[in-house]
């Protein structure tokens, strides 16, 4: 009885592996079309997206158009609008074959004099290497101090006649806490190595010597934009005693006195001046990974001060 009973226990074994072995064969074999049926869908998708580009670079290499290059907020080497950027997008925009003409869409208080300053002279120096190609500023909001030492570089500039334009000036400014450190009985221990180290601490008293030595610089950084005005706006500039003064005008007064050359958008200016109404944006945006990035960064650099950093950065605005 139980030989019997071994040799239907051996059948019944032999039975389970066999079909377990095939349930295996059927799995592996299914994977292996599932793959094999993924692979082949991926490579009709990857032609049928090369064919669309190949359609889409062709439609364009036989259509002109207008780029846009946005420049929003204050202009600084850590926002959106610093000159990397702006640069980056002027170059993509003065290359590309098919554009007949650029527009700078400004809408900014101004920002940092160095940062201005070295998107003007790329803007001249493009122009330069690229006649046939003019670029346009139009103003929407505000276009004043740093943004406008941009906008000078431009061929011309157009405006609502509510917009506000000029603001051509610098300045440096901070706070002073010695009155209130007096009334606290807070006593400031202040040591350098080098006579100037400790220049407009805001702790300290005013020293007439930093005082004078600040004006000097602001005003050598004022005559560097009054220059880069003129220079750019050549004889359309009606120049009065405020005109470099640091005031702001509307549109419609900035066009009298030859800060801005007309009224116009984005679109007119394309439509009626450029007459390419395909717009295509040059502009340099900043992505999902970039702000995490700079957040991160942010909360890096708070926990390591820097070195006797007191003045405070000058500004055109």
């Amino acid at each position: 009885m139980s030989e019997e009973n071994n040799w239907e226990r051996g059948v019944l074994e032999k039975l389970a592996m066999a079909a377990i072995q095939e349930q295996r064969r059927a799995r592996h074999w299914g994977i292996f079309f599932k793959l094999l049926t993924f692979g082949y869908l991926f490579l009709i998708l990857t032609l049928i997206m090369g064919w669309a580009d190949e359609n889409a670079d062709g439609a364009l290499s036989s259509n002109k158009h207008t780029a846009l290059i946005e420049l929003q907020g204050v202009i600084s080497s850590d926002s959106m609008a610093n000159a990397d950027n702006l640069i980056g997008s002027l170059q993509e925009a003065f290359k590309d074959q098919n554009t007949a003409a650029i527009i700078m869409r400004v809408n900014s208080p101004g920002g940092s004099p160095v940062q201005a300053g070295l998107v003007n002279d790329e803007i001249r120096r493009l122009r330069t290497l690229h006649p046939q190609i003019p670029l346009y500023v139009v103003v929407e909001d505000m276009c004043a101090s740093g943004g406008y030492y941009i906008a000078a570089a431009a061929d011309k500039i157009f405006v609502n006649k509510a917009s506000i334009v000029g603001s051509i000036g610098v300045l440096m400014d901070g706070f002073g806490f010695t009155g209130t450190m007096e009334k606290l009985g807070v006593e400031r221990r202040l040591m350098t190595a080098g006579e100037n180290k400790g220049f407009m601490d805001p702790f300290s008293p005013r020293n007439p010597k930093h005082d004078a030595f600040t004006k000097a610089m602001l005003g050598e950084i004022h005559q560097q934009f009054i220059d880069v005005v003129k220079q750019g706006r050549g004889k359309r500039l009606k120049e009065t005693p405020e005109m470099f003064s640091g005031l702001f005008w509307s549109g419609d007064k900035a066009i009298e006195m030859g800060l801005a050359d007309g009224i116009g958008s984005v679109d007119s200016v394309a439509r009626d001046i450029i007459k390419v109404e395909n717009i295509v944006d040059f502009t340099t945006h900043e992505g999902f990974a970039d702000r995490i990035a700079k957040k991160f960064g942010a909360g890096m650099a708070s926990n390591f001060p820097g070195f006797g950093a007191q003045v405070g950065g000058v500004t055109l605005r």
